[in-house]
């Protein structure tokens, strides 16, 4: 029985100070019936929390950790650069290499301007968008969570998911009218909204593979007709890989499918593990943010030079021959070995994966959309994220996030998830039956 003494200790004395004890809602565990870890220390795949217990770490603090915890490569790029400081708000020399290892890999971006967050990223690609358009309708689709900007707490996914918010207080109906929800993967609904309202929309944002509301790939030509309209109606296609991005593919999700947004915007990877965002596409798009245009969007630390090292040494490592093949095969394994564990024990569980990113749902049905992930037993996954953490296994706290495969993720690792798996999968079968 793994014991969490300190953790609680701590948890409680967070309670007083910040606001549920944590600083992202998901990190509470409420969902799951459960208290958060707190976190003393990690290195490859493995993560220790302040009461020494050690897990196999499949949250890589929610996917920037492509290279496990504490990479060599990484850890000499941050000393490094630490010797020479650690923020100037002034340009270095950094962001420039950055900035071009992101437009050689992403066939779609010309120019790319760096921030600090995933959120930073898409807020500012949809303030350039209606402005480059001149139009102030978007559209998104339910379950795609694409950071807390106003505009986009319309039906998100992830934590907003997770914790059972429909949307969330504080933005204001004059902005959430402005922003149409859809169905992922329904782009007959797509089509039918934009031959009725296409010349008044600014863009349309979308996950090209959903990791949101687990993770749930584009159905069959999606994404081509997502371009198509887009193109037919003079509006925007923006890509949010902040999650995909260089964690799919090294050209991130668009050059899986084969399709050229015109905006894309990227975070985690990028960073190397440190707090990061950029958004880059068309020049002609991308020449009207200030100060060569007149859409406003800065930030103090944007560019700092210890995200852009960590980042630079993250990508140098991932461009080598073989990885990304690799991590798609660790994680296909991963993905089966799932599914057979839980079939063996008779518990309904449908698992896929698009490269290191694996989702699992407790259903026998497929999953297709946010409604379809919603109806799966989330009160099964609850206690299943109980089991597995007893059994040292880390994995985000929500049936609505991806599990994340690292390069440091071994045979021994799969091999001792799954049978901790096979373990847990039993004993809920035992539960329910």
């Amino acid at each position: 029985m793994i014991e969490i003494e300190k953790s609680q200790s701590l948890y409680r004395r967070a309670l007083k100070s910040i606001p549920g004890g944590v600083n992202s809602p998901v990190r509470a565990c409420q969902s799951v019936g459960a208290d958060p870890l707190f976190i003393d220390r990690a290195r490859g795949c493995f993560i220790q929390d302040v009461d020494g217990n050690e897990y196999i770490d499949y949250i890589g603090s929610w996917g920037p950790m492509i290279l496990g915890h504490r990479h060599p490569a990484v850890m000499e790029a941050i000393a490094a650069v630490m010797e020479r400081g650690t923020s100037f708000g002034a340009p270095t020399d950094l962001e420039i290499q950055l900035a071009e290892m992101i437009i050689e890999a992403v066939a779609s971006v010309d120019v790319v301007r760096m921030v600090n967050s995933g959120t930073e990223a898409t807020m500012s690609a949809i303030r350039l968008a209606r402005g480059v358009t001149g139009r102030d309708l978007i559209i998104k689709f339910d379950g795609c969570y694409h950071g807390h900007a106003d505009t986009l707490l319309v039906a998100a996914g992830s934590g907003v998911a997770t914790l059972g918010i429909p949307g969330s207080p504080g933005v204001p109906e004059d902005v959430a009218r402005n922003t149409l929800s859809l169905t992922f993967n329904d782009a007959d609904a797509v089509r039918k909204v934009m031959d009725a309202k296409g010349d008044t929309v600014a863009c349309i944002i979308v996950e090209p593979v959903a990791g949101n509301m687990g993770v749930v790939r584009p159905a069959a030509e999606f994404l081509e007709n997502l371009r198509e309209l887009t193109q037919q109606h003079g509006t925007l296609l923006i890509f949010d890989e902040v999650m995909t991005g260089f964690r799919v593919a090294y050209g991130g999700a668009q050059s899986l499918y084969g399709i050229e947004p015109d905006l894309s915007c990227f975070g985690k990877i990028i960073g190397g593990g440190l707090p990061v965002g950029a958004y880059g596409g068309r020049a002609d798009i991308m020449e009207q943010i200030a100060p060569q245009g007149p859409v406003y969007q800065a930030g103090t630390l944007s560019g700092n030079p210890l995200a852009m090292a960590a980042g630079i040494a993250t990508l140098q490592q991932l461009k080598k021959d073989g990885v990304y093949e690799s991590l798609a095969a660790t994680t296909g394994r991963l993905a089966a070995g799932l599914a057979a564990v839980a079939e063996r024990a008779g518990v309904a569980v449908r698992t896929d994966h698009v490269g290191s990113m694996l989702g699992m749902f407790f259903t026998d049905r497929e999953v297709s959309n946010f409604e379809d992930a919603k109806s799966c037993d989330l009160g099964l996954f609850s206690s299943f994220y109980q089991a597995m953490r007893q059994q040292g296994i880390y994995i985000a706290p929500s049936q609505f996030e991806a599990l994340f495969v690292s390069t440091a993720h071994g045979r021994e690792q799969i091999d001792a998830t799954l049978d901790a798996a096979g373990r847990v999968f039993a004993q809920l079968a035992r539960l329910t039956g």
